[in-house]
């Protein structure tokens, strides 16, 4: 047995909720290690759909469930959460769900920061959520954050507070917005803590037990890749490392602990937010393939962009993330187009890059590289073995492997969970 690590390959978006879901019913344990409430996975199970944002897939499995140390968290977004999910009648305790007592709070204040600066851009803005990850992530590298386990002791909540304000109001002030009062801030803390502290713990312990007894883990990367602070499209990306060695740090794991890493990615390609997306299209296509996908962000309901599958990219996703093999998602979205594309590289300047360079001013100017394919007329809508694929789609996805030099492992063709093809097993030995 392995355990299984799953990243995004693209921008996010690419349906990991799904893949996570469907993988986790032989998982024992499920991790989340990066990010924070700005990612969002739609799981639909039946006529029940669920929309997580913290909480890790597998809960709606049965399965326990970690929030790991690398992961930024909104105490208020958390517990509503879990109201949330507790109405829909999925069980959320201290015995399905752990928190690493380590992980780093989102405050009201990391959210108003977030939104003034961005407001402050302009139309140089970055296109975050508003939520408060970023600012969140930069007190974590400041050492001056505030983790699950102040909420324990107070006058250590009440110190740091004194420091945290100090920094967040002066630049509040300065970019004209209201400022924060301690006192309201403990406050206010010190009522959440009865309700997240049952689930704190030090979760490396319970998965350094997990690894020794062979039980199978599985971790659960949020957004994507080419979002990555360090190896994505800067500074349009996401505050956290989004590449699969951040599983082992962000869960309090060894490097050995995160087995296979699958990459998800969609048979075509969207981003959220401000940013380069060389292969997006403006046209009638680009409409009809966000029309088809439902292409909204699952946390804010922002218009996706959509463009054609960028091989180029998830060629360079595949070898920074560390992928061992793909997640295809929604190859039904392309059923009957008359002819495909796909971006193979990138015309900059008058040169041509098989990679999307680092520099801002080349990644802006980026031209795609197209290759043609054709089309298929048939559905691919619900298969679940190849045979009940349209040949003109099987000769795309292989196509994809050559282009990207890794397998697809495993083909999603709805968005229901059993409507997949696995070609390989990602917890085989």
């Amino acid at each position: 047995m392995t355990n299984v690590t799953i990243i995004g390959a693209q921008w996010g978006d690419e349906g990991k909720g799904k893949v996570v879901d469907w993988l986790a019913s032989r998982a024992d344990i499920v991790v989340r290690f990066q990010g924070g409430h700005n990612a969002g996975h739609t799981l639909v199970v039946g006529n029940e759909t669920y929309k997580l944002s913290l909480l890790p897939s597998g809960l709606v499995r049965g399965k326990l469930g970690i929030i790991g140390n690398g992961v930024v968290i909104d105490p208020v977004a958390l517990l509503a959460e879990i109201d949330r999910v507790t109405a829909q009648g999925l069980l959320v305790s201290p015995e399905t769900l752990r928190i690493a007592d380590n992980a780093i709070l989102i405050l009201p204040l990391h959210a108003a920061i977030d939104s003034a600066r961005e407001a402050a851009r302009g139309e140089r803005k970055i296109g975050t959520t508003g939520r408060g990850i970023g600012p969140a992530y930069e007190d974590k590298v400041a050492r001056r954050a505030i983790r699950v386990c102040d909420l324990a002791e107070p006058e250590t909540l009440a110190a740091k507070l004194d420091e945290l304000l100090l920094h967040h109001n002066t630049l509040l002030a300065g970019l004209g917005a209201p400022i924060f009062n301690k006192q309201d801030l403990l406050a206010s803390l010190l009522a959440l803590a009865p309700r997240i502290l049952p689930y704190a713990e030090p979760v490396w312990e319970r998965l350094a037990i997990a690894k020794r007894a062979g039980e199978r883990i599985l971790f659960e990367g949020a957004q994507a890749v080419m979002l990555d602070v360090d190896h994505g499209t800067y500074p349009f990306v996401t505050s956290s490392n989004t590449v699969a060695g951040t599983a082992a740090s962000g869960s309090g794991v060894g490097p050995g602990t995160v087995g296979r890493v699958l990459g998800i990615a969609k048979a075509y390609c969207t981003r959220v937010g401000s940013g380069p997306f060389p292969t997006e299209l403006h046209d009638e296509t680009g409409r009809l393939l966000g029309e088809r996908g439902h292409e909204f962000g699952t946390v804010t309901g922002r218009k996706r962009r959509c463009g054609w599958f960028d091989a180029a990219l998830v060629r360079q996703a595949v070898k920074v993330g560390g992928i061992d093999g793909i997640a295809l998602t929604k190859l039904d979205v392309l059923d009957g187009f008359a002819e495909l594309k796909i971006g193979v590289g990138y015309l900059i300047n008058g040169k041509s890059y098989k990679h999307l360079p680092a520099g801002m001013a080349a990644q802006a100017a980026a031209m795609p590289i197209y290759e043609t394919l054709e089309g298929w007329s048939g559905s691919t809508r619900g298969a679940r073995t190849w045979a009940d694929l349209p040949a003109q789609a099987i000769k795309y996805v292989k196509h994809i492997e050559e282009l990207i030099e890794a397998p697809v492992t495993l083909l999603s063709t709805s968005p229901e969970r059993d409507d997949t093809i696995l070609m390989q097993d990602p917890f085989a030995d």
